[in-house]
């Protein structure tokens, strides 16, 4: 026999068992029955954001829309062909570990699924990275990630990025890539969060200024890679050595690399 307090004690969990359920089985059902729609411009730039699958869609909408945080950044030159550009930026591992190697910056990342990766960018920042969408020209990114660091308390937060990018040739007649980043944040914390929108102008700038340090350190991969490219496949080839075919893409990538005997700059284009 039961004790009566304990089979109320049962009934009660049950019944708010139940009730979750339902209520998640409806959210469910409403939220797959809506249609949640997504700007096509974004800050002056159109991304084909009507292809992103609706479920990744209704996932983003929140943050697009509610954001703390808006960033626009670029376009920003990178001196690498198209196929080597993507293929950085297709492997994040890669990448990371070679500007990590080679000193440029202490960035870390791990593959945690098809199109999916752990990052972490030495400076507190870290978190999974989602790929929501991709062609030739547009990239479409949700990240959930945090901060972390002696002074403010550690945040976390969400966020969506958009990436356009585009082959050109600069002056010096060297085939480069542009490239147009267009970010929102949404932090976790409500209260933060609202303290956060109401410095928008301070906060806006520390984010673009993180943006710029990642594309920076790209340029300098690519620098390094048209000035030294002995020393690119030594540290790819160090224990643990990358991936073979990483490996060799990166040797035939630096054999039609032109190599200048003087520094290659990278540019900056202001919008």
């Amino acid at each position: 026999m039961i004790p009566r307090s304990l089979g109320s004690r049962r009934a009660g969990s049950l019944s708010l068992i139940v009730v979750i359920g339902l209520s998640t089985a409806l959210y469910s059902s409403l939220a797959q029955s809506e249609t949640c729609s997504l700007p096509s411009q974004h800050v002056g730039v159109t991304f084909p954001i009507e292809k992103v699958d609706p479920d990744w869609a209704c996932r983003l909408q929140p943050i697009i829309s509610h954001y703390t945080t808006a960033n626009k950044l670029g376009p920003l030159r990178t001196p690498l062909p198209e196929a080597v550009y993507l293929y950085l930026l297709d492997h994040p591992p890669m990448a990371a570990a070679l500007v990590n190697r080679l000193g440029i910056a202490p960035y870390q990342s791990e593959m945690r699924g098809a199109g999916r990766f752990w990052g972490h960018d030495g400076a507190g920042a870290s978190g999974i990275v989602e790929l929501v969408y991709q062609d030739r020209t547009s990239r479409v990114y949700y990240l959930e990630g945090s901060h972390d660091s002696r002074f403010l308390p550690l945040i976390t937060g969400k966020a969506v990025v958009l990436l356009r990018i585009n082959q050109v040739t600069d002056s010096n007649g060297v085939e480069a890539m542009d490239s147009t980043i267009v970010s929102y944040t949404r932090l976790d914390n409500r209260l933060l969060s609202g303290i956060v929108s109401l410095l928008r102008p301070l906060t806006g700038s520390a984010e673009t200024r993180k943006l710029a340090k990642g594309v920076d350190t790209v340029n300098r991969l690519s620098q390094v890679m048209r000035q030294q490219p002995d020393r690119v496949v030594s540290e790819a080839t160090k224990s643990p050595g990358l991936p073979s075919d990483e490996v060799a893409f990166l040797k035939h990538a630096l054999e039609n690399l032109p190599h200048p005997s003087g520094a290659t700059q990278s540019k900056t284009i202001l919008p």
